[in-house]
């Protein structure tokens, strides 16, 4: 039978099977002798040891897509970049730090900014950063998870593919997956009870079922995600919208920041991309170089 890990605890793997249950699984030694670890988000095949206690043995992993490093995932097509509109208020530079990293992994990226009922800041900001994030090529969703407005639109957005959740604390993403989940604490509770609860605090992703194929992906940790380990010249090429103009910069390898003749900068300062977006590259840019001076 095949089916897709959903979790991985203390040596144990959760495999949700095509027959739509939860089987606990070990993996069979002959992986750990060639040096490969099962990751959440697998797609596997796995025999069934024991039918009533649902219980079973990981016997092949089949090709990934793709993977993550930290955290630990495999088979993600989506993620969703998840901050409030305030409360706590959005950082810009993290929302691009994220796109940036799901850029240099292949995953298509969605943003949503949860509890449209509150007011911003500067509402104008809102927008203007809204409308940089829609000229790079990323849908943007305004949602309130807690009256229920614009989830059913983000839902159907995500059906069909495995979709990695990732924003600060406070922002509402348990809220949201408990929506779009109603299952999601069931399914918690059936591993919790298997490895007895309170034995382990330590949180590692783990997938929920929206509907038959259609995963979201809880996490934790992704909030901190780092590019340092992205070399300067790379960075360019992680902002979609650059692509258009940066063929005409009259010198190649021109790093958009400071040279004469940048059509991504004159297209920065014409309001033919975002100029947040732009001064935010130039930062990131500039702290890349410092990393790799040192």
């Amino acid at each position: 039978m095949q089916g897709k890990i959903v979790k991985g605890i203390a040596g144990f793997y959760y495999v949700y099977g095509e027959d739509g249950t939860l089987y606990e699984c070990k993996a069979r030694g002959v992986f750990r002798s060639r040096g490969i670890t099962p990751l959440v988000g697998d797609n596997v095949d796995i025999s069934v040891t024991d039918i009533e206690a649902h219980e079973g043995s990981i016997e092949d992993i089949l090709p990934r897509s793709n993977s993550l490093i930290r955290p630990a995932l495999a088979n993600v097509d989506r993620a969703l970049i998840f901050f409030a509109r305030n409360d706590p208020k959005p950082d810009m530079g993290l929302i691009d730090r994220l796109l940036i990293t799901m850029e240099k992994t292949g995953i298509d990226s969605l943003i949503v900014f949860n509890k449209s009922d509150l007011e911003y800041d500067s509402a104008q900001d809102l927008v203007s950063e809204r409308e940089g994030f829609e000229q790079a090529g990323y849908p943007v969703y305004e949602v309130c998870v807690r009256t229920g407005d614009g989830i059913a639109e983000l839902r159907q957005a995500l059906i069909g593919h495995t979709t990695a959740i990732a924003g600060p604390s406070g922002a509402g993403k348990s809220s949201f997956i408990n929506r779009i989940c109603p299952d999601a604490d069931m399914k918690t509770s059936v591993i919790s009870d298997k490895l007895g609860r309170g034995r382990h605090t330590t949180r590692h992703a783990e997938i929920l079922v929206i509907t038959a194929g259609s995963f979201i992906v809880d996490t934790p940790g992704f909030t901190s995600y780092s590019i340092d380990n992205m070399l300067p010249e790379e960075l360019g090429d992680m902002y979609p919208e650059f692509a258009e103009f940066a063929s005409e910069c009259r010198f190649s390898g021109c790093s958009h920041t400071h040279e004469p003749g940048c059509r991504v900068a004159e297209a920065a300062q014409a309001g033919e991309i975002s100029i947040l977006r732009y001064n935010r590259y130039k930062r990131f840019y500039e702290e890349l170089k410092r990393v790799r001076r040192y």
